[in-house]
């Protein structure tokens, strides 16, 4: 089954500057639309490449803006996540706010402003990097990320094309060919933190709550993704009904070498 890519995936509007610089890009095959392109070791689709562009030649950080945060008293009866979808509340900076060559106008973002973004570090903007916005690391079971990310995609593809096979998609995981991949080289931005409320964000931002939410059932974005897709129950150590011996070595050595006189290690369920 193949038809037309959803409208998020649709290469229309794209400068002739992003034309040429894809031309000469290293590609690979892409999870969700038809490749990744490499742009500053960093894989990304066709579609958000001039976003990513935009976002490095004219974003300006402050030293207040914040990229995780909660602003309303928790489980208030009008609290945004109960009414909104959290991509919709937060937007991403290259998906969003300069895709399609567009300008936002941070004028009317309040202070401090609630950005988010899949960039790495070695990509952001020189003006972020400069900034005093503290950044924290995350990591996560590389083995359950991939059968996350697979099933995610296969999801996202299934009304358009046909689906990955697992084996196709963790070679191309393997090596590094995913959406912002290498998976190993991901940072998130992080301000702030009042550890009195966090057991009662933890239970606002739960997948129970989350997924159950009507907008979230119902809601859909602009592009027409349903809000849906993005919430699965992924179980730890999951892993192991889809994971071959040899799949497992295979990922064990990548990590090994990614991880050589780290000290770092993962401890699998």
């Amino acid at each position: 089954m193949t038809t037309s890519p959803p409208k998020y995936l649709q290469e229309d509007n794209l400068s002739e500057e992003c034309k040429k610089l894809l031309s000469i890009l290293p590609k690979e095959k892409g999870w969700v639309g038809s490749y990744v392109c490499n742009y500053q070791g960093c894989w990304t689709p066709p579609k958000f490449l001039q976003g990513v562009i935009f976002f490095q030649q004219q974003f300006q950080a402050q030293d207040s803006d914040i990229y995780h945060s909660l602003r309303h008293p928790i489980f208030e009866p009008n609290h945004p996540l109960l009414v909104q979808n959290s991509h919709v509340l937060v937007p991403f900076l290259e998906h969003t706010l300069y895709i399609d060559g567009r300008v936002p106008n941070f004028l009317t973002f309040t202070s401090p402003r609630l950005l988010a973004t899949h960039v790495p570090f070695a990509s952001l903007p020189k003006s972020v990097q400069d900034s005093k916005t503290k950044l924290v690391y995350l990591c996560r079971n590389p083995r359950d990320t991939f059968i996350s990310m697979w099933h995610f995609a296969n999801n996202l593809i299934v009304h358009h094309k046909d689906t990955n096979s697992i084996e196709e998609m963790f070679y191309l995981f393997c090596e590094g060919a995913i959406l912002y991949g290498p998976i190993l080289g991901m940072s998130l931005f992080h301000r702030g933190r009042n550890s009195g409320v966090v057991d009662e964000i933890l239970q606002m931002c739960s997948i129970e709550n989350l997924s159950n939410l009507m907008v979230n059932t119902n809601g859909k974005f602009s592009t027409g993704e349903e809000y849906k897709l993005f919430f699965r129950r992924g179980e730890i150590g999951d892993w192991k009904n889809y994971f071959t011996k040899e799949m497992s070595d295979k990922l064990n050595h990548i990590i090994e070498e990614k991880f050589q006189g780290s000290g770092l290690k993962f401890s699998y369920v």
